[in-house]
């Protein structure tokens, strides 16, 4: 009994946390109307994962309250990669990037072995995500308008998402994806905080 509510505590909270996740980045982004230390093949990246991920859980259909949030994730992020595209004044390629998505998430499905060589790729594109904003940042050395808050955010949702894979499914992919993507948005989350506290030292001596 016990272990059935601490799941669905696990679960609550983290459909809580992902209906916001995003959105200290998007409100920042408006607020300074610069993509500063923003990477958009980071966000680009981290859309195609979440697209196979979660199309992957359907395909299977897993519980859906282990996947619930990243519909919402997506929704978001769509809105980041909107915002980005239009401070860097190329919100035309939208339409690219759109039929593009969605081409390729009706080609996921068309046969099995395609979502599943799809979802043994989900961890590698989805770390490749985070290691490019890392790479953003060490280039700039300069955290920008990079929201401390949605990878302090996103690293609790993986972190508790290994929790409740663990005792539903024990599908290992996951299990994998979810432990890796904890590890990097951690670093990711680390990597901010350094470069901002830096920042406002720097501020601090002029």
């Amino acid at each position: 009994m016990q272990s059935d509510t601490l799941l669905h505590v696990a679960n609550f909270s983290t459909l809580f946390v992902c209906m916001v996740l995003k959105f200290p980045q998007i409100f920042v982004l408006m607020r300074a109307k610069s993509t500063t230390g923003v990477s958009l093949n980071s966000l680009l990246l981290e859309l195609t994962g979440f697209i196979v991920f979660v199309t992957y859980q359907m395909y299977y259909d897993y519980p859906p309250p282990t996947y619930l949030e990243y519909p919402i994730l997506i929704a978001q992020d769509v809105i980041l990669l909107l915002l980005i595209l239009h401070y860097n004044g190329s919100l035309r390629q939208s339409l690219i990037y759109t039929l593009v998505f969605v081409g390729g998430w009706r080609l996921l499905t068309v046969d099995k072995w395609i979502i599943d060589l799809a979802m043994s790729l989900c961890t590698f594109i989805s770390a490749a995500s985070k290691l490019t904003q890392l790479q953003c940042l060490w280039r700039s050395k300069d955290a920008g308008q990079v929201s401390a808050l949605s990878w302090a955010l996103a690293t609790y949702t993986c972190a508790v998402r290994i929790y409740t894979t663990t005792v539903t499914t024990g599908d290992m992919q996951v299990l994998v994806r979810f432990i890796a993507m904890t590890l990097l948005n951690l670093w990711v989350l680390l990597t901010v905080l350094y470069y901002q506290r830096n920042s406002s030292r720097t501020k601090k001596d002029e």
